[in-house]
């Protein structure tokens, strides 16, 4: 069980559920964090420009995504190709630690400067998890 969190217009914070801290039992908390919080860009990635900080958590800096290095990148499909393999990246621990059998991204443009991220998960004990998620990214 994850603490439920819900998305209040493009930011996240805890649910609740009257004063109490609302829980979800499904996969959707794990999914969020995993893509939204900052992994430690590779040596070789290139940073936003101005950007000198390759991010990533103090105790495990490969928790979460590098989508965040796609913060001022241009609509193209090679942006798009760099979204769903950092999203699936991010996804990958959720096949390795046994509780999918598959996770499969797709990347579009929802708008100018709005990625959506379609994960699609086969659960390995059976069912299907399906949600889009949104990225707002800054002008180029």
């Amino acid at each position: 069980m994850d603490f439920a969190i819900s998305n209040n217009g493009g930011t996240f914070a805890l649910a609740l559920a009257g004063t109490d801290i609302s829980t979800d039992m499904g996969l959707r908390t794990a999914v969020i964090v995993s893509l939204f919080t900052d992994a430690r860009a590779e040596t070789d990635d290139e940073l936003p420009a101005g950007d000198g900080d390759r991010r990533g958590s103090w105790d495990d800096p490969q928790r979460g995504s590098r989508l965040w290095l796609l913060a001022r990148e241009k609509q193209t499909a090679r942006t798009l190709e760099r979204a769903r393999e950092y999203a699936e990246e991010a996804l990958a621990w959720l096949v390795e630690d046994g509780i999918a059998r598959a996770v499969t991204v797709t990347a579009e443009w929802v708008r100018t400067g709005v990625l959506g991220l379609r994960v699609m998960i086969e659960r390995a004990a059976g069912g299907r998890f399906e949600e889009m998620f949104n990225r707002t990214l800054e002008a180029a």
